[in-house]
């Protein structure tokens, strides 16, 4: 073989492992066995309630995280956790030991009776098993006044449930998806779950249903500078028509209605859901 030619050999290796490596640099992470063992362990805990486990079967927690690629090495934040943390229960004991866990929620300054009462809600939840809590952080990231949770950069990945359509109807979304995309790392990973709303329908800017169109929902997220690379149907539920007389809060865990055609909305279970899997661009 000439110089010329194991020349071109070694360059056509060296440019094969270049393009290997770019590739492996933007597929998305992928849960390893020992995430999906913290995951089984937390979802078995005694720390969570006989209602919290009920909720289950309907938003498939270990499924979604693992489609959105959760390791317990990572640093994750999850933004607008509730009072009850439903979620929290399952990441932080998940990422305690070897992750990090951010809780992104309301902003304290605010003089809302509903949200001092489910801070306190929030905080007293930690507070009651600093086994599982005491290395979560608890920040804010609320519009207007509080975008900033954590440092830019510094996220592999922020998670949110069903809380678009509360953004939407006080015109923060589009805020909150910008603070978002600061915190994560390029190459972060945001991942989303929400009410899905019938696509014939036009879209209420403001959600009053709770329901949102999954097309509009994208549209708006790449809005902030995200790229869509994943959907998943593991939250789906085809026996939701999305057109209930109290919006999404007529299905359980709700039931708006009481004992109002209960069997009816029980017998349909929680809302059918969208589950999203965006990246911030390298």
């Amino acid at each position: 073989m000439t110089m010329t030619h194991r020349l071109a050999r070694a360059g056509i290796a060296a440019l094969a492992s270049l393009a290997a490596f770019a590739a492996a640099a933007s597929d998305p992470p992928a849960t390893d066995a020992a995430t999906l063992a913290a995951l089984d362990k937390a979802l078995a805990g005694d720390h969570r309630s006989d209602a919290n486990r009920a909720r289950d079967k309907y938003r498939h927690p270990k499924e979604t995280l693992e489609f959105f690629g959760l390791r317990q090495d990572m640093a994750v934040m999850e933004v607008s956790p509730g009072g009850g943390g439903w979620y929290t229960e399952i990441l932080a004991p998940v990422l305690r030991e070897h992750g990090q866990y951010v809780a992104a929620g309301w902003d304290p300054a605010s003089t809302s009776e509903y949200v001092k009462t489910n801070s306190k809600k929030y905080a007293d939840k930690l507070a009651a098993r600093p086994d599982l809590y005491d290395r979560a952080k608890v920040t804010a990231l609320q519009a207007p006044n509080a975008l900033q949770p954590v440092p830019d950069g510094t996220m592999d990945m922020v998670v949110t449930f069903r809380n678009i359509h509360g953004w939407m109807g006080n015109d923060s979304a589009d805020a909150m998806f910008k603070a978002m995309y600061a915190a994560l790392k390029p190459g972060g990973i945001l991942g989303v779950v929400e009410h899905r709303a019938k696509t014939g329908q036009p879209q209420d800017p403001k959600a009053k249903s709770g329901y949102v169109r999954e097309d509009y929902a994208i549209a708006m997220i790449e809005r902030a500078g995200f790229e869509l690379i994943g959907k998943s149907e593991v939250n789906a539920n085809p026996k939701d028509t999305a057109d209930h007389p109290e919006g999404v809060w007529t299905l359980p865990p709700t039931l708006e209605l009481g004992d109002v055609d209960r069997d009816k909305y029980l017998a349909i279970g929680e809302s059918d859901r969208f589950t999203l899997r965006f990246r911030k661009p390298e």
